[in-house]
């Protein structure tokens, strides 16, 4: 793999000049070239053999590839005559296998009948087909996810893409929604909702405030109206804002580092920055409006739509990595996945992909039990799957 290594400033630095332990080295795997879309990915472990899965959400098709050979499994197919959108992917109840749930019904133009939420009850061999159970949903759902909330066990959170009959991102707020489920899944779950102050809402993420039972408080929420932080305590939450509404607010967001209270993003939606969003300093008073500072590491992606933050160079520090795939430009205009890495006070840029992945979504995961994290990712026009094994030296 090409790898090449810059400030985000621009400048070239030789990879073999840096002392340290920044030395990243990603060796690919083409895990599918015929993909349509490739709207969500994730991994986890769905057969129960204690490896996890590559699980994918395309345009008509929710598979899965077993690891390690990759073999692909359709599972979930033309749930409904749009297109699939986002999938969820957590061993919920114990048992090592995943559960999965599937939001799809996509047309972000149509904001009163669109949508669709379901989870897939799995059969006995699951490889085979499973059985779709309709849940309640909101217009434009956009991104689910299995949290585990202290106190209440593990839910599933929904966020639309905009609020019920929103016009040019103004009118109702998007409800976010807590889905909980009861012993059988078959049954109506509780559902409550959490917020609805913004008016087009990307992505969200938990926040682990107990890493070893990845159990959390806080939920982050990124939206055009900013970067915000949901307390996850009860129903109809009010959010504290952590990163302005500059450059058109946030699409992607993921923590950095719980302890200095760091949060990276990609603004805006679909935008071309790769932020990161600074705690206020300690003289500020609590729970006043300050914002902290908002930094910007790179400014040269083009339609940026995935990221994730990991430790991958076992620096013992996260690092931030990005896609960007460049929908609707020239095939002229590069695609791809980069790696920002911490050196010192500086920020390097390391290209994981150099124009092979126009990224719609990626995830991390220790994919050959290694120990180290790996990248996982999706191509929209690029019509791929790409596992990124990664081989640094520790």
């Amino acid at each position: 793999m090409n790898l090449s290594l810059c400030l985000a400033s621009g400048l070239i630095v030789s990879l073999a000049s840096l002392a340290g332990p920044l030395q990243p080295k990603f060796r690919t795997v083409t895990i599918d070239t015929n993909i349509a879309v490739g709207y969500g990915i994730t991994a986890a472990d769905i057969d129960g053999d204690s490896r996890p899965d590559i699980v994918l959400c395309d345009a008509k098709q929710i598979v899965w590839y077993h690891n390690p050979g990759w073999e692909k499994h359709i599972i979930a197919e033309n749930l409904t005559p749009q297109d699939h959108v986002c999938v969820a992917a957590t061993d919920i109840d114990g048992d090592g296998r995943a559960e999965i749930a599937v939001g799809a019904g996509w047309n972000p133009g149509d904001t009163v009948n669109s949508g669709a939420l379901f989870y897939l009850i799995p059969p006995a061999d699951r490889t085979q087909r499973w059985e779709p159970i309709t849940l309640p949903h909101q217009p434009t759902i956009h991104r689910i996810r299995w949290i585990r909330e202290h106190g209440r066990g593990w839910c599933l959170w929904s966020v639309p893409l905009h609020g019920r009959g929103n016009k040019d991102a103004k009118g109702n707020g998007a409800q976010v929604q807590r889905y909980v489920p009861g012993s059988d899944r078959r049954q109506p779950w509780k559902i409550e909702t959490v917020n609805d102050q913004w008016h087009k809402v990307h992505n969200f993420d938990p926040v682990f405030d107990d890493p070893s039972n990845r159990s959390t408080r806080r939920i982050l929420v990124g939206s055009a109206e900013g970067a915000f932080e949901i307390l996850s305590s009860g129903a109809l939450n009010s959010a504290r804002q952590i990163g302005s509404d500059a450059n058109g607010g946030v699409g992607e967001i993921r923590q950095l580092d719980s302890v200095r209270g760091q949060v990276a993003a990609l603004s805006p939606m679909h935008g071309n920055q790769v932020v990161i969003f600074h705690p206020p300093p300690p003289s500020i008073a609590p729970n006043t409006p300050e914002l902290g500072r908002r930094e910007i590491l790179d400014d040269t992606l083009i339609d940026a739509h995935a990221l994730a933050c990991g430790d991958l160079l076992g620096t013992g520090e996260a690092q931030i990595i990005a896609g960007w795939r460049a929908m609707g430009r020239p095939r002229s205009v590069k695609v791809g996945i980069a790696l920002y890495a911490a050196v010192g006070q500086r920020w390097m840029k390391v290209l994981v992909d150099d124009d092979g992945m126009a990224c719609e979504d990626l995830c991390l995961a220790d994919l050959n039990g290694d120990g180290r994290l790996d990248i996982v990712a999706s191509g929209r026009s690029t019509k791929n799957v790409k596992l990124y094994l990664n081989e640094t030296l520790h």
